[in-house]
């Protein structure tokens, strides 16, 4: 009777070494640090390299009178990036007026009669304003696709109805989905799909860019309410892109 184990007992506490407790607090702040660190490290580069390449740009003289001076760190860091926004900022306003357009349309011609100049800069401009539209619809939609066989899903953004030659060419109603790749997803390629084979998430870019990015490692949280699937989501997309708008929208556009 007395050999009984008494279940009224408290547990005893469990002992942590110094060394499991010093090595917890050293991931804890290596967890709180790496990401400010990586941050401003990333910030600080791509300062340095607009200073570098605008600064260098500047006359002499000019640059003695417009670059700070600090007692430690030397020449201030984001002056290059300030001279830069205040100059582009000041060609859109002279693009704007009528000398400015006109002055354009000079330097168009030109750059058009240059046989390899003027392919980089028809396809830099079309892709420009499409991006920066007001009315664009390039990389607002995250997609799930088969791919490159079934079973397999690889996520990707929608940029456009697919137009031209290449849906003339294909029966079913196609879009251009866009596949980036890990850990880069400015690299990928461009797959025609048709709008049946393709699952709408409800997912944010800036979440899908993430997950890309990080190779699956950091997954944002799931937006969908319980009872609701992708498959429905995904038929409500379907169904809405085959409105009698939406249609006449893409005729006109062809």
């Amino acid at each position: 009777m007395d050999n009984k184990p008494s279940f009224d007992a408290p547990p005893k506490p469990v002992k942590i070494s110094v060394m499991a407790r010093l090595r917890s607090w050293f991931f804890t702040g290596l967890l709180v640090t790496a990401p400010v660190m990586l941050t401003i490290y990333i910030t600080w580069l791509f300062i340095d390299i607009i200073d570098a390449q605008v600064v260098g740009l500047i006359p002499s003289g000019l640059r003695d009178y417009i670059t700070l001076k600090a007692p430690i760190a030397g020449q201030l860091p984001g002056v290059g990036l300030l001279v830069g926004a205040v100059t582009i900022t000041l060609i859109g306003a002279l693009a704007a007026g009528f000398l400015g357009r006109w002055l354009i349309r000079i330097g168009e011609n030109l750059l058009n009669r240059m046989p390899v100049v003027r392919s980089i800069y028809g396809a830099s401009k079309q892709i420009l304003e499409t991006l920066l539209s007001a009315q664009s619809d390039a990389f607002r939609e995250v997609v799930l696709v088969e791919y490159p066989r079934k079973g397999l899903w690889v996520i990707g953004f929608v940029t456009g109805v697919t137009k031209g030659e290449v849906q003339s060419s294909i029966r079913p109603k196609t879009v251009n989905v866009f596949i980036p790749t890990t850990p880069n997803p400015t690299s990928g390629f461009l797959l025609f799909c048709p709008e049946n084979e393709i699952t709408y998430l409800e997912m944010s870019v800036e979440d899908a860019v993430k997950l890309v990015v990080s190779g699956g490692i950091v997954t944002p949280p799931s937006p969908l309410k319980s009872g609701k699937s992708v498959k429905a989501k995904t038929a409500k997309k379907v169904a809405a892109s085959k409105k009698p708008v939406k249609k006449t929208a893409a005729v006109k556009n062809q």
